[in-house]
């Protein structure tokens, strides 16, 4: 069974940063293994809007991938100790407010997702 735990989310002024974690027992090398996914990262999802793919940090080889609407402000990377990766989000802006999910990917493509957490609010507003 796939465990993924989120923490981190809340409110920011346009501009702050936050950080979100995402705990995933067998992720990395140090555990062996266990978790057959190809990488983990994070999708979000406002109302009214389409799940969007943010980032996600491949399991072997480290390999990251953002999407272009974040690309420069947010910076994923894992602690393999911790089996925990990180999205660290800066410059936000209003358009981040969001739900923002931990899942895994099974494949390269943003839709690519199997399984997913129980999501944590980011809302970025004066």
């Amino acid at each position: 069974q796939v465990q993924l735990v989120e923490s981190g989310g809340g409110v920011v002024q346009p501009g702050g940063s936050l950080r979100l974690s995402c705990e995933a027992p067998g992720f990395t090398a140090e555990s062996g293994f266990t978790l057959p996914v190809y990488a983990i990262g994070w999708f979000r999802q406002a109302p009214g809007w389409e799940r969007e793919g943010v980032s996600y940090i491949s399991r072997t080889d480290g390999v990251t991938k953002y999407a272009d609407s974040v690309k420069g402000r947010f910076t994923i990377s894992r602690d393999n100790v911790k089996n925990t990766v990180y999205l660290q989000m800066n410059s936000l802006k209003p358009e981040d407010t969001a739900v923002y999910y931990c899942a895994t990917y099974y494949g390269r493509r943003w839709s690519d997702v199997d399984y997913w957490g129980q999501g944590v609010q980011v809302t970025v507003s004066s």
